[in-house]
């Protein structure tokens, strides 16, 4: 085996290796997971809030049976092929050992280890910005048109990932047109790409025409609840802390886009990360949804960093530049991960609040970080649910209906009545309520934020209502929700949960 590919080799299983140790045992999967894994359970070409790539995932996870182990591997190894693309890409910049390996490290140590340990959209997302820009900068290199074709592919996939892919093609359209490579508009492969593409996400497209743009609905709810609280400086301010390690190789990246000259074919990546920054800072919008501009500035640095050692002749710089990377990006690791237990973090969270990161999508402060309180509580919720199953004759003739999603599909991940199928009002769960059996018992999950108490009008329509249990967990974002059981209807509880859908799906 090959020094090189040995030594790339050695920086993928480190990248999995991590992605198993770095959570603390109290933890479980984070809420979001829950429904992108359940979604493999209703495959479709859309959902309201991703395309339908992660549910093809999703559907895999469940044939290898379902546990944490693959939940973790698959967005593991779509950060190690992200490795890999810049490991290629610093090659095709005429990159050496040095600025592969600093390359690896660049990428291993920054936020996009912490977005990989999650099975959400993300780490794809990342993925396909980083391969879209692998495959022009291949264009540029070979002047072969086949790669707009696979620039074309990386973005239609892209889209059927995450449709944040949509401002990368924002940001890119402006920037070629400001360089020399706007020449790529009179290659007819370019318009053979584009209409191979739209084949690719016409089904998602047709899916979404079919059930009245759900996804457009959910960004002006997004907009209206949760963009409303984002502050343009916390944007700001976040790029600086997703990537403190490798800051500098960034940095390098810039200078080298401006002055270095071998570098000027390619400014358009300087352009693109520009006008897409801007675009996003415009729109308000979550600080992570521009991770995926990072991966081939780090690729561009690293190159650069290794060519102002190699002409200073300061071959010391080389090592001094690893160790400083390592060295600030291990406070980073240490507080973007759930290394500690909540209980640790909940005594010592000073620095997290310094660091904003105490703020949830509320625009308040609390006692961990959100992504932290979204995995606790959920085994809880789902072993307090299955115990009230258990005493229930009629099994078949009972809905457990929540509040949210994370309910929802955390019920239906650890609970060990798998024909439970809990279901909500919210997210893509209000199409998946099946009433082809008439319901008799519900058990009700009450978000601790749901004022509704007339929710159904249990009162006069059930013979027996008791509040069973609530979430104890002091940590978790779920605590105080309650458990209803809602027993022996009195009248057509089928017609009305088919009436209330109707309702809410007009709104």
């Amino acid at each position: 085996m090959k020094k090189n590919t040995t030594i790339l080799l050695v920086f993928i299983i480190t990248k999995f290796a991590l992605h198993y140790f770095l959570i603390h045992p109290e933890y479980d999967l984070q809420r979001d997971e829950y429904l992108h894994l359940d979604q493999g359970n209703h495959l479709a070409w859309g959902y309201i809030s991703v395309p339908p790539v992660t549910s093809w995932i999703a559907y895999l996870i469940k044939l290898l049976g379902n546990g944490v182990f693959w939940v973790k591997f698959f967005p593991a190894a779509f950060g190690a092929v992200t490795m890999i693309l810049i490991w290629k890409m610093i090659k095709e910049l005429k990159g050496g050992l040095y600025a592969l390996i600093l390359g690896m490290f660049a990428i291993l140590l920054s936020v996009i280890l912490r977005i990989n340990i999650l099975f959400q959209p993300n780490s794809l997302d990342i993925l396909f910005w980083t391969l879209v820009y692998y495959t022009i900068i291949k264009y540029i290199n070979s002047n072969n048109s086949k790669w707009l074709i696979a620039a074309a592919l990386a973005a239609g996939f892209g889209f059927l990932s995450k449709y944040n892919i949509i401002f990368l093609v924002l940001g890119l359209v402006p920037a070629i047109l400001l360089t020399k490579l706007r020449k790529i508009f009179q290659d007819k492969m370019l318009y053979a790409g584009i209409a191979i593409a739209l084949v690719i996400v016409l089904p998602n497209l047709l899916w979404q025409y079919r059930n009245d743009w759900p996804t457009l609905h959910q960004l002006k709810e997004l907009s209206d609840t949760q963009l409303v609280n984002v502050k343009r400086t916390d944007f700001i301010k976040e790029q600086f802390l997703f990537f403190t390690g490798p800051a500098f190789i960034i940095i390098g990246a810039f200078i080298g886009l401006l002055f270095y000259q071998p570098f000027g074919k390619y400014r358009f990546v300087l352009w693109s990360y520009l006008i897409t920054i801007l675009i996003f800072i415009f729109l308000k919008a979550k600080p992570y949804y521009a991770i995926g501009l990072y991966p081939v500035l780090m690729a561009f640095g690293s190159v650069y960093m290794e060519k102002i050692t190699v002409e200073s002749r300061k071959r010391y710089w080389r090592v001094a530049m690893v160790v400083v990377l390592i060295g600030l990006s291990i406070p980073f690791i240490l507080i973007a991960f759930p290394i500690k237990s909540p209980a640790e973090i909940q005594q010592k969270n000073k620095r997290y609040k310094s660091l904003g990161l105490l703020r949830w999508e509320d625009g308040k402060d609390h006692e961990l970080p959100q992504d932290f309180a979204d995995m606790t509580g959920w085994k809880e919720l789902a072993t307090k649910v299955d115990s009230i199953y258990l005493t229930l004759e009629n099994k078949p003739g009972t809905l457990v209906i929540c509040d949210n999603y994370g309910q929802a599909g955390a019920i239906n991940y650890y609970s060990e009545f798998k024909n439970i199928h809990a279901v909500s009002y919210n997210a893509d769960y209000i199409n998946w309520i099946e009433l082809d059996k008439k319901i008799t018992n519900v058990i009700l999950v009450k978000d601790v934020y749901d004022d509704d108490s007339t929710r159904l009008k249990e009162q006069p329509l059930f013979d027996t209502i008791l509040l069973t249990g609530e979430i104890e967990n002091p940590y978790s974002r779920e605590k105080g929700t309650k458990i209803f059981l809602l027993k022996k209807a009195k009248t057509d509880i089928n017609r009305i949960i088919a009436n209330d859908i109707k309702e809410r799906r007009s709104q």
